[in-house]
């Protein structure tokens, strides 16, 4: 029997007006959106992916708002590609009726972004879909990851660290 759906809204951004970097996911996992954090599964690679790629940790910020702060000290931003959808469990394979934030008035509050990376296919596949104009944007530069989930456990830490180390 299939699970319920349940309708997910995603989180606000983590940017300020120093960010030249954009890293997108695409809904935050059902752990995330009940921590309320970004890439709050246990499993997931993405915070101590980027501790050893921005400042050579081995291990991430223990708490959530030094976690984000040392992205920001990057000039990193932090968000979703899509803003609204149902979904039942955290596979983005299971993602039905999405709807995508807003790039376009985002990037005009925040100019200095030029590079946007995508955490994983479906981050990707759904500002595609919905940003057709901005990837023909001068200036705006793409990188395609592949995704940092505990789904994606082929990609050991060492090998995510080489994929993503050539965005940053």
């Amino acid at each position: 029997m299939d699970k319920p759906s349940s309708h997910c809204i995603g989180f606000t951004p983590s940017i300020d007006k120093d960010c030249t970097h954009l890293i997108l996911g695409s809904m935050p996992s059902v752990a995330s959106l009940a921590a309320q954090q970004y890439y709050a599964h246990p499993q997931n690679r993405f915070w101590p992916l980027m501790a050893r790629i921005l400042e050579n940790l081995s291990a991430p910020p223990s708490s959530y708002e030094e976690r984000l702060a040392m992205l920001l000290r990057h000039h990193i931003a932090l968000w979703d590609s899509i803003g609204t959808c149902d979904r039942a469990g955290s596979l983005d394979s299971d993602i039905k009726n999405e709807q995508g934030n807003d790039f376009a008035a985002l990037l005009e509050r925040y100019p200095g972004i030029h590079t946007i990376c995508f955490n994983g296919g479906k981050s990707f596949q759904c500002f595609k879909k919905y940003n057709k104009a901005l990837l023909e944007r001068p200036g705006l530069h793409f990188h395609k990851m592949p995704s940092t989930s505990p789904a994606n456990a082929r990609w050991k830490l060492e090998m995510l660290e080489k994929e993503w180390g050539k965005a940053f």
